[in-house]
């Protein structure tokens, strides 16, 4: 297998836009910098996250070589790189520029709604197109099909580029699953922030973290405290985020975290349809968390 270098804090950035609507490359500068100042450990662009489906080509391009100019080597990047046409997916990886990418997130086929044997085929066939390291992505809730545990474990086994899996199935029961039983080296990431901590204290490597792009610091620390086996210490930062994690989603994502990074002077918040601004309640509601935590 692979060396799997993606662990600890990943940011699953978002894309900031200007009150025009272009993507807005000032303000992309300002957060990734406030991010590699303050516990970021690896970067995660151009997935959902980052509103890529309503990104044009030419967009995407333009942010992958942005990010890569920016970060410099400093941190490593994986980008997002998946769908539901199995031969799209394998095209992109054998001829697109992926020079500075260090790793790929390759989400579930959506919609169609595969077999665990076409899931496993699919993702078989996207690691025989690259040399790169993959990250898998199970996300029931956004592509309507569970990646099950032992799906996973046989792509770990039988793969050797696939590294790890971002785990957002919500399930602790099929995330202790694959820690049981996946090979040596292959990591679990959380890809839900309110899990992070106990999928942690289970064995996960790391998260993809959406609340990260406005509060690294405080998260990579719960994170590293929680890696030393301080529990007490980092579930007291876990629950200082209990209400949001729950008010940076109930809106959509990204919608809350653009709020929440409006609110402290990075970005403006501008999302692209079908997506919307998050409610003026909920945006009040976080604010006033802000203020308790002195943040």
């Amino acid at each position: 297998m692979k060396h799997n270098i993606f662990r600890g804090l990943g940011i699953a950035l978002i894309t900031p836009f200007t009150e025009n609507g272009a993507v807005d490359y000032d303000a992309m500068k300002r957060i990734v910098e406030y991010q590699l100042s303050n516990g970021a450990d690896f970067l995660c662009i151009l997935a959902t996250t980052g509103e890529t489906p309503c990104l044009t080509k030419q967009e995407k391009e333009d942010i992958k070589k942005y990010i890569i100019d920016l970060v410099a080597g400093r941190i490593p990047i994986l980008m997002g790189c998946g769908g539901n046409n199995t031969s799209a997916v394998v095209d992109e990886l054998q001829n697109g520029d992926f020079k500075g990418i260090d790793g790929i997130l390759s989400v579930c086929p959506y919609y169609n709604k595969p077999s665990q044997e076409g899931l496993y085929q699919h993702f078989k066939a996207i690691s025989s197109a690259t040399s790169l390291p993959i990250v898998l992505y199970n996300v029931p809730g956004r592509t309507g099909i569970n990646l099950k545990a032992e799906t996973t474990v046989r792509l770990a086994r039988e793969c050797e580029n696939i590294v790890a899996i971002k785990e957002a199935s919500g399930s602790l029961e099929q995330v202790d699953e694959i820690l049981k039983n996946k090979p040596e080296g292959f990591a679990v990431l959380s890809g839900d922030d309110s899990l992070t901590y106990p999928m942690i204290a289970c064995g996960a490597d790391g998260v993809i973290s959406v609340i990260g792009n406005a509060l690294p610091k405080e998260f990579s620390r719960m994170i590293r405290l929680e890696k030393n086996g301080e529990f007490e210490a980092a579930v007291k930062i876990h629950h200082t985020f209990t209400d949001l994690y729950s008010l940076l989603f109930v809106d959509g994502n990204p919608a809350g975290v653009k709020a929440l990074l409006h609110e402290m002077g990075y970005i403006k918040n501008v999302l692209r349809l079908p997506l919307v601004p998050t409610r003026v309640a909920t945006v009040q509601k976080m604010s006033q968390i802000l203020k308790d935590l002195k943040l």
